[in-house]
């Protein structure tokens, strides 16, 4: 009961910043409420926002993936360099995908069943993928894809809604689900707990946590392939730096870094936020560099405030006993 209110309260902190940035965007621009700056509100970061309905998971089960950027750029590359060798684009894009449940099978083993950190492994995996990227493409672009697949990512095709936009309604109504209506959604969470307690329960972790990592990696490759086909074109370095907004989205929307807690209610909110600051600033004519610090600052304030509110929070228990 404690954990629960603990999430409505910081889910109630999130609405109220959230209301806040948004009266700050409409009175600081007469275009914030235009129906095509609301698209674009979540068309221009729709890939990051599909990734961190993964992450969350991740997160949840007391790892982390830092390699999920490195993985959109692979899969990406992947479809350019075998379309720039006639392979038809449809295999192209299974080949891209394949490349993504690779790596997270690369992050799973290594984190899962050798034991290493996954902060190191997928540390390792987003040196590796962006190198195998680069050695694809090296320093070319490639573009010329056909009008179908551009589409995807660029066209509305049901009222103002793109297929990118679409994917990430039915994947966060499918994460949510399985999260928090499923038996292996309660294993992330009891994982994330107590791993070892787990294992002592009968639980088979290595195989959940091999899974999440898989998950991971065909989400991260699918907005990739999302993000080639928004551009039209796709370079060795695309997506480059893209998981410290994922990771801050997860965090801030009450995800503990140390697992076990948070939930997609939360993580939806701190979605809407990040948009929203992000949208707002590029409004107001604010710089990139400067919106990544103010991103940034958010990151460590998703990690700061939980942790000192609970050490405040014991403490004042402690003297109350």
């Amino acid at each position: 009961m404690t954990a629960f209110r603990h999430l409505r309260g910081w889910e109630a902190l999130l609405l109220v910043l959230l209301a806040a940035i948004l009266a700050a965007n409409v009175s600081a621009s007469p275009f914030y409420l235009g129906v095509g700056n609301l698209v674009n509100l979540f068309q221009l970061s729709i890939e990051k926002v599909i990734v961190a309905l993964a992450m969350t998971l991740i997160i949840i089960n007391g790892e982390i993936d830092l390699s999920v950027a490195s993985i959109m750029g692979l899969s990406a590359c992947v479809l350019a360099w075998l379309f720039q060798m006639g392979v038809p684009v449809p295999i192209g894009i299974l080949a891209g995908l394949a490349a993504g449940i690779i790596a997270g099978a690369f992050n799973g083993f290594w984190t899962a069943y050798v034991g290493l950190p996954s902060l190191a492994v997928t540390l390792a995996g987003l040196i590796g993928f962006r190198g195998i990227a680069r050695i694809l493409l090296e320093d070319r672009a490639i573009g010329g894809f056909p009008e179908w697949f551009n589409t995807l990512g660029q066209q509305p095709i049901l009222g103002p809604f793109t297929v990118s936009l679409l994917i990430f309604f039915v994947l966060f109504a499918v994460f949510a689900v399985v999260l928090h209506a499923s038996a292996f959604g309660r294993l992330v969470y009891v994982i994330g707990n107590n791993a070892e307690a787990a294992r002592y329960s009968g639980v088979k972790v290595k195989r959940v946590k091999m899974s999440l990592f898989i998950i991971s990696g065909l989400v991260a490759a699918l907005a990739g392939l999302l993000y080639a086909a928004r551009l039209g074109s796709v370079r060795g370095d695309m997506a480059e730096g893209f998981e410290l907004d994922i990771i801050t989205i997860v965090l801030l929307g009450g995800v503990s870094i140390f697992g076990g807690s948070g939930n997609l209610l939360g993580v939806g909110l701190s979605i809407l936020i990040i948009l929203n600051l992000r949208n707002g600033m590029g409004l107001a004519n604010i710089t990139g560099n400067t919106q990544t610090s103010v991103i940034g600052g958010l990151l460590i304030l998703s990690v700061l405030v939980p942790n000192l509110s609970e050490m405040a929070l014991n403490k004042w228990k402690g003297r109350k006993a």
